[in-house]
Formats: C-alpha cells, sequence, structure tokens
C-alpha cells in the first residue's frame, strides 16, 4: 500500500469536506462521485442484518448519492473531528446528520450517536475506499419521530416502507465489509 504525503491527504479531505458543505446546502450530491476513483468501494451497515455496498464510481452515483440521498434534501452533515494516517493514507471523521426542518421542540432534528466515515485516499485528489458508521438505531428513532410529527416528506416514508429492497443492500450474513479493505494483514 503507498503511502502519501500528509500535506495531499489533508488537502484531499478538505476537498471532500468542502464538496460535502456545498452539497448539504444545494442539495445537489451528483458531484460528490467524482471524488473516486473509477474502482472506489463505499460501504456501510443498515442495521443487524443488512450492509449497504457500491463498487465504483457509476453505483457511487446512482446509489450513495442518488437513492440513498433521495428524500434528505437539505439535511447537513458537518464534519466535526478528523485523524489521519498518513502512513496508510487512511483518515477517519466524524460528523453529525441534521435535518433542515425543527422537531416539536423547537430544535432542528439530529440523529443522535456517532457518525463518521472511514478513507482509503488513491492517489490523484480521491478516495478508493469508504465506510461510514453511524447508529442506525438513534437513525430510526429520529424518522419516527419526524414521521409522528408530519415533518418526515413522502420519498422518505417510501424509503422505510421498501426497506432492503433498496439498491445496493446485501444481506449481511452474505457480505463482508472487511474483505472490501485491501491489505489487512499490516494492521
Amino acid at each position: 500500500m503507498p503511502s502519501f504525503p500528509r500535506e495531499e491527504i489533508e488537502e484531499m479531505f478538505r476537498r471532500f469536506v468542502d464538496a460535502n458543505n456545498l452539497a448539504g446546502e444545494t442539495g445537489d450530491w451528483s458531484k460528490m462521485p467524482e471524488l473516486y476513483t473509477d474502482d472506489a468501494v463505499y460501504t456501510w451497515n443498515n442495521g443487524a442484518k443488512w450492509e449497504f455496498c457500491a463498487r465504483g464510481r457509476q453505483q457511487i452515483a446512482e446509489w450513495a448519492y442518488g437513492t440513498e440521498m433521495d428524500g434528505l434534501s437539505g439535511w447537513k452533515y458537518p464534519y466535526v473531528r478528523t485523524l489521519v494516517d498518513e502512513r496508510k493514507g487512511e483518515v477517519i471523521g466524524f460528523w453529525r446528520q441534521i435535518a433542515p426542518m425543527k422537531g416539536p421542540d423547537g430544535q432542528l432534528y439530529e440523529i443522535a450517536g456517532t457518525g463518521g466515515s472511514w478513507f482509503r485516499y488513491g492517489g490523484d485528489y480521491k478516495w478508493c475506499w469508504q465506510r461510514d458508521f453511524f447508529d442506525h438505531s438513534n437513525a430510526g428513532h429520529t424518522f419516527l419521530e419526524m414521521a409522528g410529527a408530519g415533518d418526515l416528506n413522502e420519498t422518505m416514508q417510501e424509503r422505510i416502507k421498501n426497506g432492503s429492497r433498496m439498491p445496493g443492500w446485501t444481506k449481511r450474513s452474505e457480505f463482508d465489509w472487511y474483505e472490501t479493505l485491501e491489505d489487512r494483514e499490516d494492521e
């Protein structure tokens, strides 16, 4: 696994955060896939039985920043902390998940718990691997709270009904996300 200068990795993360923040402001996530290599892998856990996996920039565009962002217009995901390992070319960034509307308490809805992304840098200012993590139970609780208050839009209601039938979702028993991370033996 090649190592990269820390400054280059930090610049990549700065570019990613800037694009992420702009996408959150505008609701247009279509430019985000440009920050990934052609063969990048992007995964996250969807609870006890399901994993999400997009392989390649096209699936990342269509699924991770397409169908998975449907109904989340106006949501923001600001990064609040970052850890960089320049030897491995990896970054962990911790983020928040904040809705664009206020709940009955007058505060913006926010998914509680820890959210973050673990990235592997592929050079040329692109990620080659990403694994998101967040509190799935808290996400479900927040969406149910929003639905109960009449604040969950129809698109998100439909997504919840579709459940595991969303593109990219794989049964956990048939998928080992760790296998998507190359060069494990050096850990």
